[in-house]
Protein backbone atom coordinates (compact mmCIF):
# COMPACT_ATOMS: atom_id res chain seq x y z
CA UNK A 1 0.00 0.00 0.00
CA UNK A 2 1.27 3.37 -0.94
CA UNK A 3 1.17 6.16 2.01
CA UNK A 4 1.49 9.56 1.03
CA UNK A 5 3.13 12.09 3.01
CA UNK A 6 3.80 15.58 2.52
CA UNK A 7 7.30 16.25 1.48
CA UNK A 8 7.58 20.21 3.14
CA UNK A 9 7.73 19.59 6.90
CA UNK A 10 5.93 21.92 9.02
CA UNK A 11 7.76 21.40 12.25
CA UNK A 12 11.16 22.27 13.21
CA UNK A 13 13.63 20.36 12.21
CA UNK A 14 16.02 18.40 13.92
CA UNK A 15 19.44 18.87 14.18
CA UNK A 16 21.43 16.75 12.05
CA UNK A 17 23.27 13.72 14.01
CA UNK A 18 26.86 13.63 13.93
CA UNK A 19 28.70 10.82 11.32
CA UNK A 20 29.95 7.41 13.23
CA UNK A 21 33.48 8.18 14.73
CA UNK A 22 34.94 5.17 13.01
CA UNK A 23 33.54 6.37 9.36
CA UNK A 24 34.82 9.40 9.68
CA UNK A 25 38.74 7.99 10.55
CA UNK A 26 38.19 5.57 7.73
CA UNK A 27 37.44 8.43 5.27
CA UNK A 28 40.38 10.52 6.87
CA UNK A 29 42.66 8.04 6.30
CA UNK A 30 41.53 7.51 2.42
CA UNK A 31 41.44 11.31 1.97
CA UNK A 32 44.54 12.18 3.55
CA UNK A 33 46.54 9.12 1.38
CA UNK A 34 44.82 10.56 -1.58
CA UNK A 35 45.87 14.16 -0.95
CA UNK A 36 49.20 13.71 -0.22
CA UNK A 37 50.02 11.48 -2.85
CA UNK A 38 48.18 14.42 -5.33
CA UNK A 39 50.48 17.15 -3.58
CA UNK A 40 53.47 15.06 -4.42
CA UNK A 41 53.06 13.68 -7.80
CA UNK A 42 52.06 17.42 -9.19
CA UNK A 43 53.85 19.82 -7.04
CA UNK A 44 56.27 17.45 -5.88
CA UNK A 45 58.00 15.65 -2.66
CA UNK A 46 59.42 18.24 0.15
CA UNK A 47 56.36 20.86 0.41
CA UNK A 48 55.04 20.20 4.42
CA UNK A 49 53.30 23.87 4.13
CA UNK A 50 51.64 23.09 1.69
CA UNK A 51 50.47 19.83 2.65
CA UNK A 52 49.58 20.84 6.13
CA UNK A 53 47.31 23.51 4.66
CA UNK A 54 45.96 20.83 2.38
CA UNK A 55 45.34 18.35 5.64
CA UNK A 56 43.80 20.95 7.83
CA UNK A 57 41.13 21.90 5.55
CA UNK A 58 40.40 18.57 5.03
CA UNK A 59 40.63 18.19 9.13
CA UNK A 60 38.05 20.88 9.10
CA UNK A 61 35.98 19.88 6.73
CA UNK A 62 35.85 16.45 8.43
CA UNK A 63 35.12 17.96 11.44
CA UNK A 64 31.99 19.56 9.90
CA UNK A 65 30.16 15.99 9.97
CA UNK A 66 31.88 14.57 13.26
CA UNK A 67 31.52 14.06 16.95
CA UNK A 68 33.96 16.19 18.82
CA UNK A 69 35.50 12.82 19.99
CA UNK A 70 36.53 12.08 16.99
CA UNK A 71 38.52 15.18 16.69
CA UNK A 72 42.40 13.91 18.21
CA UNK A 73 42.14 10.61 16.33
CA UNK A 74 41.54 12.65 13.05
CA UNK A 75 44.59 14.70 13.44
CA UNK A 76 46.68 11.52 14.23
CA UNK A 77 45.70 10.52 11.08
CA UNK A 78 46.45 13.18 9.06
CA UNK A 79 49.54 14.33 11.10
CA UNK A 80 50.57 10.12 10.20
CA UNK A 81 50.20 11.03 6.35
CA UNK A 82 51.83 14.51 6.57
CA UNK A 83 54.72 13.22 8.21
CA UNK A 84 55.08 9.60 6.58
CA UNK A 85 54.43 10.75 2.97
CA UNK A 86 55.07 14.21 2.55
CA UNK A 87 58.46 15.31 4.27
CA UNK A 88 61.50 13.45 2.36
CA UNK A 89 62.48 10.67 2.77
CA UNK A 90 59.25 9.50 2.02
CA UNK A 91 57.55 6.37 4.46
CA UNK A 92 59.87 6.86 7.61
CA UNK A 93 58.44 8.90 10.76
CA UNK A 94 60.37 10.79 12.80
CA UNK A 95 59.38 13.30 15.62
CA UNK A 96 61.14 16.75 15.46
CA UNK A 97 59.90 18.16 18.99
CA UNK A 98 58.40 22.02 18.16
CA UNK A 99 57.69 21.24 14.31
CA UNK A 100 55.32 18.17 15.11
CA UNK A 101 54.13 20.09 18.22
CA UNK A 102 52.95 22.72 15.85
CA UNK A 103 51.38 20.73 13.08
CA UNK A 104 49.21 18.55 15.53
CA UNK A 105 48.23 21.52 17.45
CA UNK A 106 47.03 23.08 14.02
CA UNK A 107 45.22 19.69 12.74
CA UNK A 108 43.35 19.45 16.15
CA UNK A 109 42.47 22.63 15.90
CA UNK A 110 41.31 23.12 12.54
CA UNK A 111 38.86 19.73 13.50
CA UNK A 112 37.40 21.40 16.69
CA UNK A 113 37.12 24.31 14.62
CA UNK A 114 35.16 22.59 12.08
CA UNK A 115 33.04 20.69 14.84
CA UNK A 116 32.12 23.58 16.86
CA UNK A 117 31.67 25.54 13.41
CA UNK A 118 28.82 22.54 12.78
CA UNK A 119 26.94 22.77 16.30
CA UNK A 120 26.48 26.36 15.85
CA UNK A 121 25.50 25.97 12.57
CA UNK A 122 23.17 23.26 12.77
CA UNK A 123 21.64 25.05 16.27
CA UNK A 124 21.01 28.35 14.54
CA UNK A 125 19.33 26.09 11.59
CA UNK A 126 16.93 24.35 14.18
CA UNK A 127 16.37 27.72 16.41
CA UNK A 128 14.95 29.65 13.30
CA UNK A 129 12.86 26.44 12.61
CA UNK A 130 10.92 27.06 15.59
CA UNK A 131 7.95 29.25 15.26
CA UNK A 132 6.36 31.11 18.24
CA UNK A 133 3.03 29.59 18.56
CA UNK A 134 -0.18 32.44 17.21
CA UNK A 135 -1.50 34.77 20.14
CA UNK A 136 -5.24 34.29 19.73
CA UNK A 137 -6.89 37.38 17.96
CA UNK A 138 -10.08 38.77 19.87
CA UNK A 139 -12.33 40.98 18.65
CA UNK A 140 -14.10 43.79 20.50
CA UNK A 141 -17.80 41.92 20.77
CA UNK A 142 -15.75 38.66 21.77
CA UNK A 143 -13.97 40.27 25.04
CA UNK A 144 -15.60 38.96 27.96
CA UNK A 145 -14.31 42.51 30.14
CA UNK A 146 -15.82 44.96 26.86
CA UNK A 147 -19.52 43.41 27.73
Amino acid sequence: MIKWVSIQSTGPRPVPRPVATPLVWAVTGGTALLLVALINTFLGPGRPWLALTALALLAAGLGFCARFTAAPGTAVLCWLFLNGFAIPPAGTLSWIGHRDTLWLTCLLTATLVGTLWARVTHARAAYRTITPAPTPRTTLGDDPLTR
